[in-house]
Parts: C-alpha cells; structure tokens; sequence
C-alpha cells in the first residue's frame, strides 16, 4: 500500500469531533477523490496526512512524505517562492559553491542536485510563470499564480504521494486544462479535494467522507452519483417498506386490544351473572390485566423495533429540500437589448486590454460567460457593462435594468450579523419567523447556525446565504451576474446553486472557468476576451 490512514480522529480546539476512527488505504499509482458535504472536514484530513495538523489519535503510514497542494496560502505569504516551494537552502548552498564556498554543510545541502535552480526554472516556465523569480515574495502573486507555484513544485520534486486541495480555484480555463493533463500522466498516488466536476471525473476511486467512516465507490465521480442514488432509492424503498410494517403493527395491536377488551367485558358481565364471589372477580381482573400488559409490551417492542429502523435508514437518506427559486416574473420582456458595446476597449496612454475592440449585445433572457486568461479583463468589462467605468475607445450604451453582482467576497453579506439577522434584512415580505427558519433550513442552514456570525461562515455557506435571502425576498433582479461563483464551494453547495439560477428567466452572466458548471446552468453565449 503506498498510503495507510488508521483510526484517524480529529477534534476541533472547541472540543468537538470533527471525525472520528476514519480508516482507509491507497494502492500506489491509486487516483481517488475525497469528497463530503460541507464541514465533514476534508481539508483538515488532507493537512493532517500531510502532517500539517496533529490528529487527536490514530496513525498514518506511507512511504514516501507526500507533496501538499494547500487551499489556501495566506501563511506562505511573507515567503518566497523558493522557500514555498523548500528549495531556498539547496539554491543558496548551490551559488555559496560556485562562488568558492566548498563547505561540507553546502555540499550536504545541495545533496548533488546541481540542476536545483535550472529545474525550478523550467517548472515555472512550464505553468507560464517565466516572468517571476524564485526569491520573490508570494505575496506579490496572485491566486492563480499561487497555485502554479505549487503546481510547479511537482516537476521539481516528482512525489510519488501528491496531495490536491482545490488546485483548479483560481486557474484559468487553460491552467485547467493543463491541470487535467497532469492529473491523467502523472503515476503519483493522489488524493484529490475538490469541487472540480471535470477533474473528479479523471479519477479512479470517489471515497465519500462522513464522521465516522470514509465509504469507497470505485470510479469517477459521476459513477459516485449513479451509485449513491440506486442507493438512496434501495434505502427509501425500505424505508417506505417499514412505514407499511409499522401501519400494519398498529393496526394488530388496535385490533388485538380492542378483542381483548370486548372479551374482558364479557367475561366481566358472565361473572356478575352466575354471582362469582368479588374475591374472584378481583384475581380474575389481576389476571386479565396482567395478561393486557404483557400483550401491549410485546406489540410495543415489535414498533419499537420498526421505530429503530425507520430511524437508522432516515439518517442515511438526504433532507428532502426543494431548492428551485420561485421568483416572481422578470419585469423585462425577453429579448430586450440592455447592453450594447461598439469598438469598446480600454486603457490607460497607449496600452488597451484587449487585442480586438469588443462588439457584442445583452439581451434580456440571455445566458453568457465572460472567457479568457487570468488578467484578460474580465473583471474591468463587468464594471463596463454595470457603468463602473467607461471605455477608453468605443462606446457602450446600457438600457434601466436592475442587477445582482455577487463578488467573490459575498459583499452582500453583512459579517457582523447573525445569519438569522442577515435573512431578516431581506424579509420584505414580512414572513414570520417560523417562515424564515423553514426557508433556512431547506438551504441547509440548521438550527444551530442560526445565531452563528456571518464571519464565521464558509464561502459556500455565504453563497447559499445569498439565495437565501433572494428567495426570501421574492424579487429577483433583471439581470444576475457573478463571478467566478463555484470557487470554495463543495459539491453540495454547487448543486444548490446551480438548481437555484437553472430555472431563473432572467439575464445571467458569469465569469467562470469551470466548464461542468457552465453547462449544467444552460450558458449558450460566450464573450472571449484575448489580452493587447
């Protein structure tokens, strides 16, 4: 086996249990996606096989320390690429050398690989990173360039364990591609956490995280979901089932109670008739009684039973919630011209973003993406359009719409309030409070998260808080607009999303560079923008 994970369990500094005794191995050269809805603590699993985090008990056996692709770099920051990337002593043992410096420590540093600074070059290159160097500070990058960096790293290091968290956030439709490219050639064994349909489909094995157990489908995720809905419909098949045992139990126990009593009454009317002495009568009632007891404890225990198992195959079937958005209809008629770009680009002097001036029209009922690299404009063409700026060449004229941009900062939500406070806000049609907790609960925001600080939540978590609180509303916009909307949201939340904006009649725009997504929410227009 190249990686044996047993009895792993972590518990939060809080004292709650995130996981508990998870167990299960990887043959080498295996591909496997670790997926689980949102907090069953994916990323925490892969930083504690990375060794990132101590695990409260168990222990972890591989050959071969793997290579970690993190999520997030905030703590890499105030690091160079070099030192990210742990190459930094081996570059300075290798210049301190070659500039006379023959100390045995540089030798043992360098380790013989005097290729060291040509190959790290070359990786970078690789991920169209030739214009930053190795001593340059991380944070001068952006986060697509990040995730290169470590993407990078794999060339460098060639792992034969190789830890994923996320690695296509931030990438642009190319480094994706390129991503997939990896994913396939590479003969690493790889865990893989991601939201990334496409890339979760490239994979062997889907292994499905929950508290106390990691459960194995054995192929691609789409495999995954045709399994685990034949499953969902064996488990609602028993469960209905037992419903029918449960009825028919009832129903004999009614029957056999009211026999048995219909009987007492007789027997209780024949011994005042044929005058059977009251000390009798009472022996007989004890006995009558004692026999009804024992009669109601045998059909309660059967129920009790049904009960237990109704309740055992309830927890391993999924909240029935209806997620689709019933809006109100659009005020705009379909078709409807709202944007209209002639020659636009923009700039600053002589420099413009984009190599071919843009022409293109929005119509109302339109579904486009906005496409290109990572700094073609895309950002700067959607604060076009909304009249955030104005281009420096061309003209763009808008039509009165209403919109909703959802950034990837959620600036709709209000970090200082509840999440029953932030839904509040939005309850223009003064629902009552049972209402808005119902409302919560099918976006799967439980009881316990309601009086939980919008700061404290996941970017998923804010996400479903936005179509929360639009649903609440009841008063859509003309047009919505988001951007890059399935970064940092796990596979839950990205359906609900998508189940969300899929019947939605209005006007939809996006930035995104998942391709999974832009199909499932039906885009069927494309503005590609190529940088000057």
């Amino acid at each position: 086996m190249s990686i044996i994970i047993k009895q792993i369990t972590y518990i939060h500094p809080d004292r709650e249990s995130l996981f508990q005794n998870i167990s299960f191995s990887l043959a080498k050269g295996q591909k496997v996606a670790l997926i689980g809805n949102n907090g069953t603590g994916k990323s925490t699993l892969l930083r504690i096989i990375a060794g990132n985090l101590q695990a409260a008990s168990g222990e972890i056996i591989y050959q071969e320390h793997p290579y970690y692709i993190p999520q997030h770099f905030g703590q890499y920051d105030k690091m160079t690429v070099a030192e990210s990337l742990h190459i930094d002593k081996k570059i300075v043992a290798l210049n301190d050398i070659l500039k006379g410096n023959a100390s045995a420590e540089n030798f043992s540093l360098l380790n013989d690989e005097w290729d060291i600074e040509d190959r790290a070059t070359a990786a970078l290159s690789k991920w169209n990173l030739d214009h930053i160097t190795l001593f340059q500070r991380m944070d001068s990058l952006s986060g697509g360039e990040k995730t290169k960096v470590f993407l990078s790293g794999i060339y460098i290091h060639n792992p034969s364990v190789i830890l994923f968290d996320e690695p296509s956030n931030h990438l642009d439709k190319e480094s994706r591609k390129q991503l997939y490219e990896l994913m396939q050639n590479s003969n690493a064994t790889i865990i893989v956490v991601s939201h990334d349909r496409t890339l979760l489909n490239l994979l062997d094995l889907t292994y499905e995280l929950s508290a106390d157990k990691v459960e194995v489908y054995g192929g691609s995720y789409e495999f995954y979901k045709q399994q685990k809905e034949e499953k969902m419909y064996a488990l609602q098949a028993q469960f209905e089932e037992k419903q029918k045992e449960l009825r028919k139990a009832r129903n004999i126990a009614r029957e056999v109670a009211e026999k048995k009593q219909r009987r007492d009454v007789r027997g209780k009317k024949k011994a005042i008739k044929e005058g059977i002495p009251r000390i009798m009568m009472n022996t007989i009632r004890n006995k009558a009684e004692t026999s009804t007891a024992k009669l109601n404890d045998m059909h309660t225990n059967k129920m009790d039973d049904i009960v237990a198992d109704m309740k055992q195959i309830k927890q391993q079937l999924p909240d029935k919630k209806d997620l689709k958005m019933d809006f109100e209809d659009m005020s705009l008629h379909s078709g409807k011209i709202l944007i209209t770009a002639k020659g636009v680009n923009f700039g600053y002097s002589d420099k413009v973003l984009w190599q071919e001036a843009l022409e293109f029209q929005i119509r109302s009922g339109d579904r486009l993406v906005i496409s290109g690299q990572n700094g073609a404009g895309k950002t700067t063409l959607l604060k076009l359009i909304l009249g955030q700026l104005e281009p420096t060449k061309g003209t763009i004229s808008r039509a009165h719409f209403r919109y909703l941009y959802i950034d990837q900062d959620y600036y709709l939500i209000d970090n200082g309030l509840t999440v029953f406070e932030q839904v509040q806000q939005f309850n223009s049609r003064k629902l009552t409070d049972d209402e808005l907790r119902v409302i919560l609960h099918r976006f799967l925001f439980t009881y316990e998260m309601w009086n939980k600080t919008c700061d404290k939540l996941s970017g998923g978590e804010k996400m479903r808080l936005i179509f929360c609180c639009m649903q609440i509303d009841d008063n859509a916009p003309d047009m919505f607009i988001l951007d890059e909307p399935t970064n940092n949201l796990d596979i839950q939340s990205l359906e609900i999303v998508t189940n969300s904006i899929r019947d939605y009649k209005g006007t939809l725009l996006i930035i995104s560079h998942d391709a999974y997504f832009i199909k499932e929410v039906e885009v069927d227009k494309e503005i590609i923008l190529a940088g000057g």
